[in-house]
């Protein structure tokens, strides 16, 4: 014996029946505290922030990182380091 029963009911009237609670505030809270936070982090993304964030002492490290790898270099290869 087969039986199939159909309920036609919407997810609020599921819900309330089956003694569910109504996260529909919650959810609505979550959301719009991530969204603020997607848009701060969006404004750290222009290119003076990210800069600061990479460069902290500007072009000066990067010209000690340049000399760094160019004495690594001239190791490997055989060098003494100099120019």
């Amino acid at each position: 014996m087969k039986i199939t029963v159909n309920v036609d009911c919407t997810p609020e009237e599921a819900r309330a029946f089956l003694g569910l609670p109504d996260v529909q505030p919650l959810q609505e809270a979550v959301m719009a505290q991530m969204q603020d936070r997607v848009m701060n982090s969006l404004n750290a993304m222009d290119p003076e922030s990210l800069l600061k964030t990479w460069a902290p002492l500007g072009l000066q490290s990067m010209e000690q990182i340049q000399r760094f790898f160019l004495s690594q270099f001239n190791s490997a290869a055989g060098g003494n380091g100099k120019k």
